[in-house]
């Protein structure tokens, strides 16, 4: 998906696309590169202008469409994804801190010209400008470190570091230019020019400062660059997946191979990350500081470092013909690195990431225009009767209201759609209250509803939701595990039934279940896929054996379950014998978007475990904090944008089908598994035994296997995303 959301986002985005194929043909720029790399404008510029598009984000007031910082995003990524020559970037970045720091008169001497084209750069450090205050006037001196289109630029954006250790921003354009040096340098993005500025003694008078400071404009260029990120890895990804689906190897094509498959799929997942990132900066600039602040730093860290990763990736994946310099994917590649080197050094990002955690949680205001009228009151009042009930008693109050499972249909729940849901969940969150979680049940009670009698209905979801019933799930075995459909558990009918005989493994809860949903082989001639039946299980049935597994780190989580002639009644068959694995897939399609996403539930934070290791904290614990940080921030806005394009009904494009959950699974294993073992290497010694916090390190690390099998394994899921979602043959 790209950062595109809203339908007025995506025709802006189609808009950008359109424009950039017509205007800046790559074969153009390519015959352009020594002339950009002297600042010479491209046609692109002139055409870009009148079209307005560098201007969006502008006050109406001056001329701009008063648009905000997404879709200034907007633009960017798909003017990244086009390749779009020249000062773009730098030019939004100088006119968006004129705009919300400048003096007014500033302001208004200087935002028209931006409209009307005129170019424009920024700094994103100080480095190398001493600022001097003398007879009440700053002077500046210094060589800047580069500067993107700083030699194609008209007006500047500098930082100097003061004499109290303070960093002034200013202004520099029109007769000031002319007692400016500009050095250009041979540029690494080939497609823009970068250059220093050499300042000698230049008189600074206040009218020309702009009141920010440091951490402001970089996390703002972070937001910006983030953006065109976004869309150099789309291209990459995309690229390379096309070129998967074509290019053959021992009479096949490669993406048929698994290990390009999985390949494919990992590009795909980290494009997804890079562009949730790359949202979430552009959406927190509309919120205060602080979130803003969290936000870009997050996508400093994760988006254009990635976008390099990623560019490198797809050369080897496009094989030799990637590394020539025909091929255009080193022009993204060099563009990607660019972005990173100019946003600085990314351990000072991760750092100052980690640091911000401590202190911020991210918090997406999420505000609905179609929110259901007196729903809100009406659940806030509920609430508000729960919050002093005793947990049973609340637990049977929501759900005789519909509030343990507000999307079931009514009696179960209130049939809320997901703007329903999502206030809802907000009500709850205000009350102090947890929604309600029925585990195994959230999986299995949407096959009953949607396959069940009325009957299976009434006698299993209104107990479950209550708490009266739990359950647990016997499908794997221990020859079908992520090849569940080669299940050989047997059912047998019998007067009024059927008898199930066989082993199942890696169950749940097993052993404290009250029922159990169960596949069974009812036509062992069948297909595998076809004569399989979905059973309900009463536990307490005779031949129903339970034998507890002890798991690597101690525990009983897991069991077999062992089942000898165990009587299933006709009316505990959910739909008819052989319909079984289409069943199975409600259940399963349930399953991943729950395990990925923690069930709604509040996910541990990287920062959340600094705390045990005392003050300071070690520097390269703070890094690998800002690193593990930026990829849980992404996942929540992954998880963030899905909800809201279901919101808005839009179709959810590669992801359709409830197969986001497949991404965010490989997502949030790669994740919480990169988190588990970072916190375990954290600590010293103490990890060595079980107890404190680095022996709850270890406990951590060693339960993390059933998060990465349960559902399907990862590289099953890679599989799903790599056939399903991006179409590579099996």
């Amino acid at each position: 998906m790209t950062i595109a959301l809203t339908r007025d986002q995506q025709d802006l985005a189609e808009a950008v696309a359109g424009f950039t194929a017509r205007h800046a043909a790559i074969t153009a720029t390519r015959a352009a590169f020594e002339k950009i790399a002297a600042g010479q404008l491209q046609p692109s510029w002139r055409a870009l202008t009148g079209q307005r598009l560098h201007a969006i984000h502008l006050p109406e007031s001056a001329g701009g469409d008063g648009a905000g910082l997404v879709e200034l995003a907007v633009v960017l990524e798909q003017a990244a994804f086009g390749l779009l020559p020249g000062p773009l970037l730098p030019t939004v970045l100088a006119s968006q801190l004129i705009a919300e720091h400048a003096p007014e008169a500033l302001a208004r001497r200087l935002l028209p010209d931006l409209v009307a084209g005129v170019t424009a750069a920024s700094a994103v450090t100080a480095a190398g400008l001493r600022a001097v205050k003398s007879a009440g006037q700053l002077r500046v001196s210094g060589e800047t470190a580069p500067v993107l289109c700083a030699a194609s630029a008209r007006i500047l954006v500098l930082g100097a570091a003061a004499d109290d250790g303070e960093t002034v921003w200013f202004v520099l354009d029109g007769g000031q230019r002319g007692v400016v040096e500009i050095i250009p340098a041979e540029p690494v993005d080939l497609t823009r020019d970068v250059a220093r500025v050499r300042l000698s003694d230049l008189p600074v008078d206040d009218g020309q400062l702009l009141a920010v400071d440091l951490d402001r404009v970089r996390d703002l260029a972070a937001a910006l660059f983030a953006a065109e990120a976004a869309g150099v890895a789309r291209w990459c990804q995309e690229s390379g997946l096309a070129y998967a689906k074509v290019r053959e190897q021992f009479g096949r094509t490669i993406g048929s191979f698994q290990a390009i498959k999985h390949k494919c799929a990992r590009l795909f997942a980290r494009s997804e990350l890079i562009t949730a990132a790359a949202w979430d900066a552009a959406v927190a600039h509309a919120q205060d500081p602080e979130q803003f602040a969290l936000a870009a730093a997050a996508a400093a860290v994760l988006a254009a470092p990635g976008a390099v990763d990623l560019g490198l990736e797809t050369v080897t994946l496009l094989g030799g013909i990637g590394y020539t310099w025909e091929h255009d994917v080193h022009l993204y590649w060099r563009r990607a690195m660019s972005l990173a080197s100019l946003l600085g050094p990314r351990g000072t990002w991760q750092r100052r990431l980690a640091g911000l955690s401590q202190a911020v949680e991210r918090r997406h205001d999420l505000r609905l225009d179609d929110e259901p009228p007196g729903l809100r009151s009406w659940a806030a009042q509920t609430l508000a009767e729960a919050a002093p009930l005793d947990p049973g008693k609340q637990r049977r109050f929501l759900a005789e209201r519909g509030l343990a499972a507000p999307h079931y249909p009514r009696p179960y729940g209130i049939e809320a759609t997901p703007a329903a849901q999502v206030v809802i969940t907000q009500e709850f969150a205000r009350a102090g209250l947890d929604q309600p979680s029925t585990t195994i049940g959230e999986w299995a009670l949407p096959t009953i509803l949607a396959h069940g009698t009325d009957e299976q209905r009434e006698t299993f979801v209104g107990p479950t939701l209550c708490g009266d019933i739990v359950w647990c799930q016997l499908f794997s075995e221990p020859g079908a595990g992520s090849d569940l459909a080669s299940l050989r558990t047997r059912a047998v009918k019998a007067g009024g039934g059927w008898l199930l005989d066989g082993q199942k493994v890696w169950t749940s809860s097993a052993q404290e279940a009250d029922w159990a949903i169960c596949l069974a082989r009812t036509d062992p001639g069948a297909p595998k896929h076809k004569g399989i039946g979905y059973f309900l299980v009463d536990m307490a049935s005779p031949g129903v054996e339970v034998r507890p597994l002890r798991e690597a780190n101690g525990g009983y989580l897991f069991n077999e379950v062992f089942l000898t002639d165990v009587f299933v009644p006709d009316s505990r068959l959910v739909g008819r014998p052989g319909e079984g694995w289409r069943l199975a897939r409600t259940t399963l399609g349930n399953e991943r978007v729950n395990i990925a996403t923690g069930m709604g539930r509040r996910q541990a934070m990287p920062s959340d475990y600094l705390a045990a290791l005392g003050d300071p904290v070690p520097a390269e614990a703070l890094a690998e904090c800002g690193v593990l940080t930026s990829g849980a921030l992404a996942f929540t806005a992954m998880s963030q944008r899905l909800l809201l394009r279901q919101i808005a009904g839009l179709r959810p494009g590669a992801l359709a089908g409830g197969l986001g959950g497949s991404v965010l699974k490989v997502v949030h294993a790669g994740n919480e598994t990169s988190l588990r073992r970072a916190v375990l290497g954290w600590h010293d010694a103490g990890a060595a035994a079980l107890g404190g916090p680095a022996g709850a390190a270890a406990q951590a690390y060693l339960s993390l296997p059933p998060m990465l099998l349960g559902g399907g394994t990862l590289e099953i899921q890679l599989n799903v995303i790599g056939e399903q979602v991006l179409g590579l043959p099996r």
